[in-house]
């Protein structure tokens, strides 16, 4: 079994990969800054299911830190499993600064710490903000125009061509893995499924951006976690690896049909203010998730109204009044 530094544990997509590398025997260092992005007692929650597991060792470190980061990590690992991130495309807008600090500088002191230790083994988080406003679609790994249209978008690119130079002068084996629209219990409640089913509880109008005819790549947290899962294993067992793959559902999904199922879930009439198109805002995702399915042998498995069903029954769940 293997020794798993996880960043971002305490988060919504790294809370639920800790879980299924815990499940699997493996032993996981978890590290996470608890942001002020949103309250403390939502990672707190996110981390009660295994916080206390002997195999989980957890430290309070900003990756922006450097100094912290190698005092108080000194025992060598057997693979990095890089999540923490400042994420957001419209907050990005608002403030780049911070995006560059979190994303780039400290996916650098990440690589600089591996460097140190001897870790060899790189597995990343990217984004599907990469690709911009692509007009090529599904989005293929290798079909980058690189013209990210927000803070956010670029930080990801850039972390990913740093990775790049650290496996070519280190020898890290690095996967980068461009997630699409993870959605699912202990989703942030700042991102849209999450945000909208509030309102909707609230009978509160839900102010759609745009005609609604944007569409995401939404792929559920189990399908994410398993990707993620099979990318570690794949990186443990083969070497001279540098990859980048699409996680997604290969299925977008309307801005109005996610809203009327929404809706229809949470078994309440609609209620929906129209607004303009915002600014960092891409047309739509699209995974093209041939690359991850040759490679790591990925496929998705919970379709999207399925994922709804279940994101509301955990929604009720955490807000029984």
């Amino acid at each position: 079994m293997a020794k798993i530094l996880l960043t971002g544990c305490a988060g919504f997509i790294g809370s639920h990969a800790a879980e299924r590398f815990l499940e699997a025997g493996h032993e996981v260092i978890g590290i996470d800054n608890f942001s002020r992005f949103y309250h403390r007692s939502i990672k707190d929650r996110n981390m009660s299911g295994f916080i206390k597991h002997p195999s989980f060792t957890f430290h309070k470190v900003d990756i922006r830190d450097k100094k912290t980061l190698f005092d108080t990590l000194s025992t060598p690992v057997d693979i990095v499993v890089h999540l923490a991130a400042k994420a957001g495309v419209r907050p990005s807008i608002k403030d780049p600064k911070a995006y560059i600090e979190v994303n780039v500088n400290g996916t650098h002191n990440i690589l600089q710490w591996m460097v140190a230790t001897g870790c060899k083994k790189l597995f990343f988080a990217s984004s599907s903000s990469i690709y911009g406003n692509q007009k090529s679609i599904p989005f293929k790994e290798d079909e980058v125009d690189d013209k990210p249209i927000s803070p956010y978008a670029a930080t990801k690119r850039s972390a990913e061509l740093m990775n790049f130079t650290y496996h070519h002068l280190y020898h890290i084996d690095v996967i980068n893995a461009r997630f699409f629209t993870v959605f699912g219990p202990r989703q942030r409640p700042d991102l849209a499924i999450h945000k909208f089913s509030k309102l909707i509880d609230e009978e509160t109008p839900i102010q759609m951006y745009g005609d609604g005819s944007s569409s995401r790549d939404y792929t559920y947290i189990s399908d994410t976690v398993s990707g993620i899962f099979s990318g570690v294993n794949y990186l443990l067992t083969h070497t001279d690896v540098y990859e980048t793959i699409n996680l997604g559902n290969n299925t977008p999904i309307n801005l109005s049909d996610l809203i009327a199922t929404l809706y229809r879930y949470m078994d309440k009439q609609p209620n929906i203010q129209q607004m303009p198109m915002q600014e960092g805002d891409v047309d739509i995702t699209f995974a093209d998730i041939s690359r991850a399915k040759a490679l790591i042998g990925y496929n998705p498995q919970i379709p999207f109204e399925e994922g709804i069903a279940r994101f509301v029954d955990w929604y009720r769940s955490i807000h029984v009044v």
